[in-house]
């Protein structure tokens, strides 16, 4: 049995599909219905994120744990089976500080105190991402390159496998060693880290074009099914709505350019 659709659910598909095709119609070229889907977007994804950052990081790990610190020390009780935790602290007033100072950002005399904030982000971020970036882009790589080429459960594949990530770990290395000129042998072996890397590229590149068709494919199956009369052929309307528009707004502008 098919289960019937509301008239919430109605709507929230002809939005879909309006956003769909006016964010689609840059393919013509560029026009005011692009603009106003990107704009909407831009504002809702701020929107979004702003009420995110408030209700899941700012309310729950800032104010309500300091809220809880500033009530034990003014003598309020604490539930018995919720003590402080140890993150609850006046030490809390620290982030809540270098949070203002980046709000100063938009005032022109006291938007300095901002640079504070951001330096200790920009620093503390370094500090967590460069030792794991480390690990992962070296100590990862070096790994594969370390492993034995034979031994009784080892195959002659994994063997193969290991021959040919080294070749290419110590040819790619040495086309980026220009403390030697690139001739006879070094030029040789720098010619297959360049064949390597063109290879790393082409798949990287290929797997991001796949992606890409993947969500467009996925789209447009969604265009499809909602053409259905299911959804008051939200597709096909909608199309001929923005396509009109587009056209009546090519028609105006071209009508502007012959005004003398």
């Amino acid at each position: 049995m098919i289960e019937s659709i509301s008239t919430l659910q109605v709507i929230e598909v002809w939005l879909a599909v309006g956003f769909t095709l006016m964010m689609y119609s840059f393919l013509y070229k560029d026009n005011p219905l692009f603009k106003l889907g990107e704009y909407i977007y831009v504002g809702l994804s701020a929107g979004y994120g702003l009420c995110y950052a408030w209700y899941v990081v700012v309310w729950p790990d800032l104010v309500l744990p300091l809220k809880r610190v500033i009530g034990c020390t003014l003598g309020q009780p604490l539930p018995v089976d919720k003590p402080l935790e140890s993150y609850e602290t006046f030490w809390l007033i620290i982030p809540l500080v270098l949070g203002i100072f980046m709000l100063t950002r938009f005032s022109a005399k006291i938007g300095w105190l901002s640079r504070y904030s951001f330096a200790f982000i920009i620093g503390a971020s370094s500090g967590m991402i460069i030792p794991n970036a480390i690990s992962a882009n070296i100590f990862k790589q070096i790994v594969p390159t370390l492993q034995p080429l034979w031994g009784k459960d080892i195959t002659i594949l994994q063997t193969a496998d290991t021959v040919i990530i080294l070749i290419g770990v110590l040819s790619v290395l040495i086309y980026f060693f220009f403390s030697v000129e690139h001739k006879g042998v070094i030029k040789g072996i720098a010619r297959v880290g360049i064949f390597y890397m063109m290879v790393a590229f082409g798949a990287a590149f290929g797997y991001t074009v796949m992606a890409r068709e993947s969500l467009a494919i996925g789209r447009l199956t969604k265009l499809v099914n909602w053409a259905d009369k299911e959804y008051l052929y939200a597709s096909i309307i909608l199309f001929f709505v923005v396509a009109g528009i587009i056209i009546l707004w090519e028609l105006l502008r071209h009508k502007e350019h012959r005004i003398p």
